[in-house]
């Protein structure tokens, strides 16, 4: 008997990804598409704070509609677990980039199927992909 593939309904989003579309930089309309395959979206507030550091940084006001779709990973406790794991297996990452990939692996461990990790950040995708996340 053949089985399916699980089918990720959820994804994990680094700020490249939102702030590549909210400034419009090249390809934005991929990833705008990529992430409306996912009807939910999930992120560490972390991502509120880059993004809000970004706009700042380029002049603009900060849209809060850039964010209005995700949901908040918020851990009860702290992620050294998944940051010992996401060194051990991933590979070095930056400080902010960990961080991301240390909640996406605390979101995947409870929820069925894959979750994804979407990124443009080409480092953080291939410590996603090490780590078991769909990329």
């Amino acid at each position: 008997m053949d089985t399916a593939p699980a089918i990720s309904l959820m994804a994990y989003v680094d700020t490249s990804a939102i702030l590549s579309i909210a400034f419009e930089e090249p390809d934005w309309e991929f990833t705008a598409h990529r992430l409306a395959e996912f009807p939910v979206l999930l992120s560490s507030n972390l991502l509120e704070a880059e993004m809000r550091s970004a706009y700042e940084r380029e002049g603009m006001a900060f849209d809060p509609g850039s964010i209005s779709r995700i949901g908040w990973v918020n851990p009860p406790r702290s992620l050294g677990r998944e940051m010992a794991e996401a060194i051990a297996n991933g590979g070095y990452l930056k400080g902010a980039d960990l961080w991301h990939i240390a909640a996406a692996l605390f979101v995947d461990e409870s929820v069925p199927g894959k979750l994804s990790f979407i990124t443009l950040d080409v480092s953080q995708r291939v410590a996603a992909a090490k780590l078991g996340l769909e990329t």
